[in-house]
């Protein structure tokens, strides 16, 4: 396939710039508030695991709204969608920086992850579009790296800007880019062509209605009691009766939301599962890091932002060496060898304390982002070899989808399990406390706690605490590790690409 838009070298450097410069924004929303929670929470009268929602509204808005992205487009043309999104996205990040309360920061996130969503898949489009067959290649290494290294970067801007201005500036600083963005799209951009499609739309809201309920049972659960909420007990309901709906449609309908030959794909399937843990390991690891460096190891902001910077480093090394490795190794070996590496980074970090040398951590980050390097990049080719070109499109933005889904119910369970851990590890370390440990008896025990024995038992809670959420922190990085365990047999599941094919440009959301 030629390049669908002509466009002179140096314009098309220019829209490159551009479009690059807005899924990076979009990518970098999904982790860069992660450094500023501690210092959020005073801000917005939030507990740590209600913060939670300042990530999973922004991933779960993005990712119902990736869906209709195709027929958007192809409906008002991809310039005009770009340009759209691009101010929404840039007004609704200057709510949230004036947002002064949880509830408004919620309502702007998602208005920030709604505007967002077309920004990455259709990035990637444009840059199809306007590179030549031979060159796309090397146009969709470019994409991948800015998808994969955007969220880890995410935490380096962060810090820099909660540590030398204010948490506000980790949304203010969209403002500019945004700005710059939409000037050299606005500008230099020829529209695309309109395509007329008809858009299922008892599909597409089934699947919103799914989604949203799936989330909010995993976000809510937690604080009623699960089950026993009638809240709860509705959720469910209107999940299961949507999915149930939305099987229904799709077995009749004559242009269904997904098309059921997608879902017959095995290659198409299996990496669908392997995006989805994906998703759920690189956001869910870079939701608890932050937290476990500033308030289990006492590190300052900015210090947090450049430990966990390396991961990007690693991801970069990575996927250059997959370019290089791509027409001699089987794409599925590559695969399995990231998804070991990663394990082995989730397994590292179970040994994590009270206090781990920040080499140790920038080690296990780089590993941990080497490796994924090593999945992303094969996945996305192996994906699309055995889909009809026709459907790519569609694909693609289920692709994106699962991603975000992902990242959204992993960002949930894990915090979800960390507060209910953090009450149980207290309640087992404690029980090991009583007056004889200050080799008190009962009688002295009264008059020591007037004394300075009371400040001790104070600082005994605290410590208790502390000791209580590192192990609460291990045992979510041991729950992700056995994740990334579990999904390495659909290797094998997946049809094998000859390593002397290059490497197609097929989309991957």
């Amino acid at each position: 396939m030629s390049a669908s838009i002509e466009l002179s070298p140096g314009v098309k450097v220019a829209v490159t710039f551009a479009v690059m410069l807005a899924a990076i924004m979009q990518m970098i929303d999904t982790t860069i508030a992660n450094v500023a929670l501690p210092h959020m929470q005073g801000s917005l009268s939030a507990t740590q695991d209600q913060l939670s929602w300042v990530l999973t509204s922004y991933i779960v808005a993005s990712a119902i709204m990736t869906l209709p992205v195709g027929w958007l487009a192809g409906r008002y043309g991809q310039k005009n969608i770009v340009l759209i999104s691009l101010v929404g996205f840039t007004f609704a990040s200057v709510l949230c920086g004036i947002a002064d309360s949880l509830n408004q920061m919620i309502l702007f996130r998602l208005l920030q992850g709604t505007f967002g969503a077309a920004l990455v898949p259709l990035s990637q489009s444009i840059m199809l579009d306007i590179n030549r067959e031979e060159d796309q290649g090397k146009a969709m290494a470019l994409w991948a790296v800015s998808v994969m290294i955007g969220p880890i970067l995410g935490p380096l801007a962060g810090g820099f800007l909660t540590e030398h201005y204010s948490w506000r500036w980790v949304f203010y600083i969209n403002l500019p880019l945004g700005v710059l963005a939409f000037i050299f799209i606005a500008t230099l951009m020829p529209d695309s062509k309109r395509v007329e499609r008809r858009f299922d739309k008892l599909g597409f809201f089934t699947l919103a209605i799914f989604i949203a309920t799936i989330q909010l049972i995993l976000d809510r659960g937690h604080h009623l009691y699960w089950f026993e909420s009638g809240e709860i007990q509705l959720y469910c309901a209107l999940a299961l009766g949507a999915l149930w709906v939305y099987v229904a449609h799709t077995r009749v309908a004559v242009d269904p939301f997904i098309s059921p030959a997608i879902l017959r794909d095995r290659n198409f399937m299996a990496a669908l599962s392997f995006m989805f843990s994906i998703g759920l390991v690189l956001l869910a690891t870079m939701a608890l890091l932050p937290p476990y460096i500033q308030n289990i190891m006492g590190y300052p902001v900015l210090d947090t932002g450049m430990i966990l910077a390396p991961r990007g480093i690693g991801t970069m090394m990575s996927m250059l060496a997959v370019t290089k490795l791509s027409h001699r190794i089987d794409s599925r070996s590559m695969v399995l060898f990231g998804l070991l590496l990663t394990a082995y980074s989730l397994y590292a970090m179970c040994d994590f304390g009270t206090f781990v040398p920040s080499s140790l951590i920038i080690q296990t980050g780089l590993l941990q982002g080497f490796g994924l390097g090593f999945i992303f990049m094969p996945l996305t080719n192996l994906a699309y070899i055995t889909l009809a070109p026709p459907l790519r499109a569609e694909a693609a933005g289920l692709f994106s989808l699962v991603r975000n889904l992902g990242g959204s119910v992993g960002v949930s369970i894990v915090f979800t399990l960390f507060a209910r851990d953090i009450q149980i590890q207290h309640s087992y370390l404690a029980e090991n406390i009583t007056q004889y440990t200050f080799g008190l008896g009962l009688q002295q025990l009264p008059q020591a706690m007037n004394n300075e024995t009371a400040a001790m038992l104070l600082t005994l809670d605290a410590e208790i605490n502390r000791q209580a959420a590192t192990i609460a922190y291990i045992n979510d990085f041991k729950l992700m590790m056995w994740i990334v365990l579990a999904v390495i047999p659909l290797v094998y599941f997946i049809k094998a690409k000859p390593p002397s094919a290059p490497a197609n440009g097929s989309t991957s959301g």
